[in-house]
């Protein structure tokens, strides 16, 4: 499941949950309770809520930071000091968002005020 849209990319793919074909052998809640007539209203059900699904999925995925917020930005292969190796930090400082201009691409400023030149 993805943190922002709290979906699976299969569900958003196939408009159903995966269902994992070792599960069919083994005695679980899900195989006691199936029934072919409600499975199959199930499915209809999720065919037909999938354009919703999908939307809310879009819209937290556009709007997972807002301006305002602070963030943690990570840091370059470039940009990272050889000497720490390995165990030297992943992530610089923490940073406010002051602009969105197009779905995910934020403009940042340090809490000191220097404003990142790219987004």
């Amino acid at each position: 499941m993805r943190t922002h849209t709290r979906e699976t990319p299969f569900k958003l793919a196939y408009r159903s949950e995966a269902f994992i074909l070792v599960e069919v052998y083994i005695a679980n809640h899900r195989v006691m309770k199936y029934q072919d007539k409600e499975n199959e209203e199930q499915l209809h059900l999720n065919l037909d809520l999938i354009v919703e699904v999908r939307m809310d999925a879009e819209y937290k995925t556009t709007r997972y930071f807002n301006i305002g917020d602070l963030v943690l930005k990570r840091f370059s292969w470039a940009t990272r000091n050889s000497a720490h190796g390995k165990l030297g930090p992943n992530w610089e400082r923490p940073y406010r968002v002051i602009n969105c201009k197009r779905q995910r691409s934020y403009y940042l400023e340090a809490l000191d005020g220097w404003k990142l030149e790219h987004p």
